[in-house]
């Protein structure tokens, strides 16, 4: 057996692409030596001082909550809470389609046998200071001109990669391995396509 390295992975529970991509690196887990370690990043900090529709700014408005009760939560109880709490808050929003985060969050905390008040923290600014931090840590990899999901591993960082279904199994390996490769070819940027479908979440 390979000695397992660490691969660590930004998101926002609200990235729908974010979320898929975060399934398709639990499957890398299983056919790769590669343990993932979870952080947040915020797509409300990236967006600040933007000029954005306001549909957009208004989602961005809402978005501060599930980032902060995380962070909260985090700092409150440890890093090993940070994972569940998207998993359950991913799980609501993207395949669940639930719109009302308080309800996302309460569930969350539920779910992972949190206290409920940490759901005060979506609108506390307390620990925006911890989830500026994360939130850095990850953009600083890549450059403000990208977005979530943000995976940095063995001194690689990337945005993406961006796929609308969860690929599973040896695939997701070879997709990993791909991906490592031209990531750490000098010189390479960037590859990218126009979308023509949505994700899909199972």
């Amino acid at each position: 057996m390979s000695e397992r390295a660490t691969a660590d992975f930004w998101f926002d529970p609200l990235c729908p692409f974010a979320w898929v991509t975060s399934r398709w690196i639990l499957e890398v887990e299983k056919v790769r030596p590669v343990d993932v370690k979870w952080h947040v990043m915020s797509l409300a900090v990236l967006n600040e001082g933007r000029d954005l529709p306001a549909d957009y700014q208004a989602m961005m408005t809402k978005a501060w909550g599930p980032v902060r009760v995380i962070i909260a939560a985090r700092e409150q109880h440890g890093e090993e809470v940070v994972k569940p709490l998207y998993d359950s808050m991913g799980t609501q929003i993207h395949p669940g389609g639930e719109k009302d985060f308080a309800v996302v969050i309460s569930k969350a905390l539920s779910d992972v046998g949190l206290p409920a008040e940490l759901a005060g923290y979506a609108t506390s600014t307390e620990y925006d200071t911890q989830l500026r931090a994360s939130h850095t840590e990850g953009i600083s990899k890549v450059g403000e001109d990208v977005g979530t999901p943000v995976v940095a591993f063995n001194g690689l960082a990337f945005f993406g990669p961006v796929i609308t279904r969860i690929i599973r199994g040896e695939d997701a390996g070879k997709l990993w391995d791909g991906t490592l490769m031209v990531a750490g070819t000098p010189g390479f940027f960037e590859i990218k396509r126009t979308r023509t479908e949505s994700p899909v979440f199972d």
